[in-house]
């Protein structure tokens, strides 16, 4: 979410991509009173931005080894958070293999082995992954397509219930991956997919409760497009694919084009070759009216009780509103009690800070956003956004070597538990 790019079987190499990012640096930039516009003054230089709002104190930029002695040249006050993005790219490793899960008498599948968390996949292995989870709870699952991507691939989902008849009901629906290149969102949400299934079995109190009283919808990656394009050419790719006539760019920002205020001033971009472009129309994307239709669906049925957006990286708990820093939500003190509970469970794992707010407030103002549609449109009682690890000007930032995928995914797992018992 925070991160923007403007740059003019076998174990499979994830870094086979045409952008290369070997050389580049990241640095922070603490605005002065005499920086009158930072975002202006980088224009002429290649970068990739990582904060995509508008008014900031604190930018973080990354700039392409060619570029350096330019960017010295604007005598900007500046700290080196990288010295080298491509290194960081590439301690992701590679693809690991992925079996398919052993079918047990009956046609029951076992649950997917552990061992899945110990790399990053391939857009195919995440499907079969969602696959296999669902063989291994025939009676409690479903995998679900909600729509076509503008490439004519699937986003795909799991809905996974406890006793009695499915869709009965209130819902939570987690949603991630809807920027590409934040890889770590849908491993995040496959792994408390896996955790909640695992937890069922073995008559984990909390989870049985959970899901005999809530119907639970995940979609671990909203944007296959994106992601595939991330695997294929340019890591660090952020919105859709899609073209539009009389263009000069391609892709708009999917959590900009949701349609509820999507066209506050100052919370996207008009601009289609910027990162945070909300497109043509409100909701004109594919993928957007696939998302859209799915959760207002879901909302119709019996309610949602709470939604998240998983997105990274920073460490926060986001609570609506992000089109405003004017205005809040009715509940906002007893919202702020529970997110802060959350953040409490995540810090007892791994010694985590999660700081957390409403959006506007917190980081900066974003109009046509998720968290604001499911919470005024569709009615969800809690509609929040998280960014995961690791924290700001720490370095990493979306490519977060594997050895982490399991980490993040106990501890946002441990702020769940929180969220199952105290909403």
């Amino acid at each position: 979410m925070l991160f923007s790019t403007i740059y003019a079987g076998l174990l499979l190499p994830i870094v086979a991509a045409k952008v290369s990012y070997d050389g580049w640096k990241a640095f922070s930039i603490t605005a002065r009173p005499s920086d009158k516009d930072i975002p202006g003054l980088l224009k002429g230089i290649d970068h990739v931005s990582l904060s995509c709002g508008q008014n900031h104190d604190v930018f973080e930029v990354a700039i392409p080894p060619g570029k350096l002695n330019a960017f010295k040249r604007l005598g900007l006050k500046t700290a080196v958070v990288s010295e080298n993005l491509g290194a960081e790219i590439a301690q992701e490793g590679s693809f690991g293999i992925y079996k398919a899960a052993t079918k047990l008498p009956g046609d029951k599948a076992k649950l997917p082995d552990k061992s899945y968390f110990k790399s990053y996949h391939s857009f195919e292995q995440h499907l079969q992954f969602l696959s296999d989870l669902q063989a291994s709870f025939p009676k409690n699952s479903e995998v679900f397509t909600t729509g076509r991507t503008v490439q004519n691939r699937e986003i795909q989902g799991i809905h996974l219930w406890g006793k009695g008849d499915k869709g009965r009901n209130p819902a939570i629906v987690w949603h991630a991956n809807s920027h590409a290149r934040e890889w770590i969102s849908g491993m995040t949400v496959e792994y408390m997919a896996w955790k909640l299934v695992q937890g069922y079995q073995n008559k984990d109190r909390l989870v049985r409760d959970t899901l005999n009283n809530y119907d639970v919808y995940i979609i671990p990656i909203a944007n296959p497009d994106g992601f595939v394009y991330t695997i294929t050419d340019d890591r660090l790719w952020r919105k859709n694919r899609q073209k539009r006539a009389g263009k000069k760019c391609i892709g708009t920002d999917l959590n900009r084009n949701w349609p509820h205020e999507w066209d506050v001033p100052g919370g996207s971009s008009t601009d289609n070759c910027n990162e945070t472009y909300r497109g043509m129309k409100a909701g004109d994307t594919p993928e957007n009216k696939a998302l859209v239709k799915h959760t207002k669906s879901v909302a119709q049925k019996n309610g949602i009780k709470s939604y998240i957006d998983f997105h990274s990286f920073s460490q926060l708990i986001l609570l609506p509103y992000g089109y405003t820093c004017d205005a809040n939500i009715t509940d906002i003190n007893e919202q702020m009690d529970l997110a802060g509970g959350v953040a409490d469970a995540i810090k007892q794992v791994n010694n985590l800070d999660f700081y957390y707010g409403p959006t506007c407030q917190t980081i900066y103002q974003t109009s046509g956003g998720s968290s604001d549609w499911v919470y005024d449109v569709a009615g969800a009682e809690f509609a929040w956004g998280m960014e995961l690890r690791p924290q700001r000007l720490r370095g990493n930032g979306f490519v977060l070597p594997p050895k982490q995928i399991v980490e993040s995914g106990e501890e946002i797992w441990a702020g769940m538990r929180y969220l199952f018992e105290n909403f």
